[in-house]
């Protein structure tokens, strides 16, 4: 993040940075980001994703205390291209809601059929695997 592009900032550190999206779903929708550049959540170091996730909640949790009066909080990462991230720059949304504001999360593949218990095995034993590999370090 070179830090040269205007922006409306809710707060700042030597860490994460907020500020408001310049194409709002909702009022009050910002963007949580790491000042340090990483791409993609698993690239960027685990403190720093602490405390880009604690940020986002608090902030979600200031956006319900002020005169927004959301009735909700939506936190949404894209992490890559493929997942609908534009941006090559992690960041996490935190999109206040209101009753009737338009803005859905339709993941269209969630009305498909139920896959049968087999195969949710099978991609259970798949994905325990490779977490048996993963290092919480990184």
């Amino acid at each position: 993040m070179a830090g040269t592009a205007q922006a409306s900032f809710v707060m700042r550190d030597d860490v994460v940075a907020a500020f408001m999206d310049i194409n709002p779903v909702t009022r009050g929708h910002l963007l949580v980001v790491p000042i340090e550049h990483t791409v993609l959540l698993g690239e960027t170091p685990q403190g720093t994703r602490d405390l880009l996730f604690a940020a986002a909640v608090a902030l979600g949790e200031a956006a319900r205390a002020s005169s927004f009066g959301p009735a909700g909080i939506n936190l949404f990462v894209a992490d890559g291209e493929v997942a609908g991230q534009e941006v090559p720059h992690v960041h996490v949304h935190v999109i206040p809601r209101f009753p009737g504001d338009g803005f859905t999360v339709d993941a269209l593949a969630w009305r498909s059929p139920r896959p049968a218990r087999d195969v949710l095995d099978q991609h259970a034993a798949t994905l325990r695997n490779a977490f048996a590999g993963y290092s919480r370090q990184a």
